[in-house]
């Protein structure tokens, strides 16, 4: 019999291995039939519209084919901000671009400083002449953000701006863990490493609630008081405390209220909108009433690629979550981007290198690979100079001690300063239907942790000590590259998260500023003159067929303003089941922020990604 089950896996793993290669063979000569059909589509004068349908990322999710094959689609879109900066910048000096225009309707949002970088780039253009538009059914906290940058807002007569601002509820497990009999075994240090709270705790500690509010409060004036910049007159304070009392004055009406709040300009439907864009960057004569010229993003960036010249240095990302090993873009593998820094200082020309860093944190060896090998870069003189993102904390902070010089903005997350480790075991699970267990040891390790009967004592102890002396390595790297006093890092350590201005006030980073000013620093102190370098980006190549089956993304849909505020909360059981995974499969030891907002945010998700995701968990 073991002889007939073995042929007849066999035959199912030739079978599935040849319909694969149908499927590919198929797909590519698809994909070749369409590209035959003529030159790709040429960019037209008159706007540059931006259907801004996902997500936005510091660098997008390099897709596996096969598991989109399989049927594992990803949860939404991603559009890269380096792409959308320099589509932007560039419009800004085109002759031939009268006119931006947002497509905000299918927006899933993004982090709050590359929100700002966007809303700064595209203030450039109003500043180079050219009109700003934008139109969307619904109007979020993220989407507004770009918005409020344009000369014109406009919202569909059946629409509504709606603004929550940071915060919300997470999920404890304490209650469900007891009644399964899952015991969970927490290492940390940190007051305030609130990571292991939801595992352990039905609620908020005292201090991770105050710590939290603190940021979140934060990050609230930080987003008002651009929005009030960009738009003076909009009576925001008052309309995001009381909506519904202002919309009762209105008629009922969430459009009118946000007319008369000067949220928005005007109301109209989309082709409304079309034709006043049409009046200010011309039309077809023969299109629609509606219509009107433009090249979408993908078109003007291939039409309008970026010019290299200069000296060459070197971008690396560090985005996503930090895990051990190697990992495609949009996770940060600890060996995959040691390898590529490492290969770019043997096979680049480089003069200096910049490191973005986007990254809750996540494994602390990783964490420490890459940062070893960017010291490196630092022991053949070559200048390393930090840039955050929205978030750079935890295993993300780690990484930026290798830097000559931190750059965030006061929107970054940064900080938490600590370390934690988790242990689940099952010794009342099993006990609860019969199940116990029994051994024999030759050491106080033999067997040790034992997920079936429980962790003794010693491996307790040991686990806790691994766990501080990861802490004891974290906080006396930051004191050394931060010239603190070892006390005053431990003070300000505990795994607390602080908002970029107040980073910055206490030492823990060095200056405000954006990727393009850790390039100039980077080419000041590489004694380069001013705008004589370019970027390398240093990442992984996307395969092609990786690049072709991009297009499985699904794209935005125009939402409700109710829609798109229970799509965002959606979000919240994908991170739920995403923690159920991190607690079962590691790293066991961390060094991970809980109250930062996930890099990867992600729009409306089909019920089947749910159950693969929980599939993923129950293997």
């Amino acid at each position: 019999m073991k002889l007939v089950r073995l042929a007849w896996k066999t035959l199912v793993a030739v079978k599935d291995a040849l319909v694969l290669i149908a499927m590919l063979v198929f797909f590519g000569g698809l994909y070749a039939l369409m590209s035959a059909g003529g030159a790709p589509e040429a960019a037209r004068d008159g706007a540059l519209r931006l259907a801004l349908n996902g997500v936005l990322v510091e660098q997008r999710e390099q897709l596996d084919p096969m598991a989109i094959l399989s049927g594992q689609t990803p949860a939404s879109n991603e559009i890269a901000l380096r792409d959308l900066l320099h589509a932007i910048n560039s419009a800004a000096r085109n002759s031939s671009i009268k006119a931006i225009v947002l497509d905000l309707d299918g927006f899933a949002g993004g982090g709050q400083v590359a929100l700002n970088d966007v809303a700064a780039a595209l203030t450039r253009v109003r500043r180079a002449g050219k009109p700003v538009l934008a139109y969307a059914t619904a109007y979020t906290d993220d989407g507004y953000r770009l918005a409020a940058a344009a000369n014109e807002i406009w919202l569909d007569p059946m629409g509504a701006a709606l603004f929550t601002g940071p915060g919300g509820s997470r999920l404890y497990y304490r209650g469900i863990l007891e009644r399964l009999g899952v015991n969970v075994h927490v290492y940390r240090v940190g007051k305030f490493k609130s990571f292991v709270e939801p595992y352990i705790l039905a609620e908020q500690s005292p201090e991770a609630r105050a710590a939290g509010q603190e940021l979140a409060d934060a990050l609230w004036q930080e987003w008002l008081g651009a929005i009030k910049i960009a738009r003076p007159k909009a009576q925001l304070t008052a309309y995001a405390a009381a909506p519904a009392a202002r919309i009762a004055t209105n008629g009922g009406s969430l459009a009118r209220t946000a007319l008369s709040a000067g949220i928005v300009d005007t109301l109209g439907d989309s082709a409304a909108f079309g034709k006043r864009v049409a009046k200010l960057v011309g039309s077809d004569s023969r299109a629609p009433a509606g219509d009107y010229n433009y090249s979408d993003l993908e078109t003007y960036l291939a039409a309008h690629p970026e010019k290299h010249h200069g000296k060459a240095i070197g971008v690396v990302h560090v985005a996503g979550e930090i895990v051990d090993g190697e990992a495609p873009n949009g996770r940060a593998g600890g060996d995959t981007i040691a390898r590529l820094v490492r290969d770019a200082l043997r096979d680049q020309n480089l003069k200096a290198l910049v490191v973005r860093i986007d990254s809750p944190g996540g494994s602390a060896l990783a964490a420490e690979k890459i940062r070893l090998a960017l010291e490196e870069a630092r022991a053949q003189k070559l200048p390393v100079v930090i840039s955050m993102g929205s978030v750079a904390a935890s295993g993300g902070y780690w990484v930026a001690m290798a830097g000559d010089r931190v750059f965030a903005e006061p929107a970054t997350i940064t900080g938490s300063i600590g370390v934690f480790g988790i242990l689940p075991t099952f010794e009342a699970t099993l006990g609860k239907y019969g199940v116990t267990s029994d051994g024999v040891q030759t050491t106080p390790l033999s067997g040790q942790p034992d997920l079936y009967a429980g962790t003794n004592a010693t491996t307790d102890a040991l686990f806790q000590a691994g766990v501080e002396d990861v802490y004891r390595r974290f906080i006396t790297l930051v004191a050394e590259h931060r010239k603190l006093p070892l006390a005053r890092v431990d003070e300000l350590a505990q795994g607390r998260v602080w908002p970029g201005g107040m980073a910055r006030q206490i030492g823990l980073i060095d200056a405000f500023g954006s990727l393009d000013d850790a390039l100039a620093e980077a080419a000041r102190r590489a004694n380069i003159k001013p705008g004589d370098y370019h970027p390398l980006w240093i990442e992984n190549r996307a395969s092609f067929w990786s690049e072709w089956l991009g297009a499985a993304r699904p794209a935005g849909a125009r939402r409700d303003i109710v829609s798109l505020m229970v799509a965002q909360q959606q979000a919240l059981l994908g991170l739920a089941i995403d923690d159920a995974a991190q607690l079962i499969a590691g790293p066991a030891v961390q060094v991970r922020c809980i109250e930062c907002p996930p890099v990867r945010r992600v729009g409306v998700v089909a019920p089947q990604t749910w159950i693969q995701r929980l599939n993923r968990v129950l293997k």
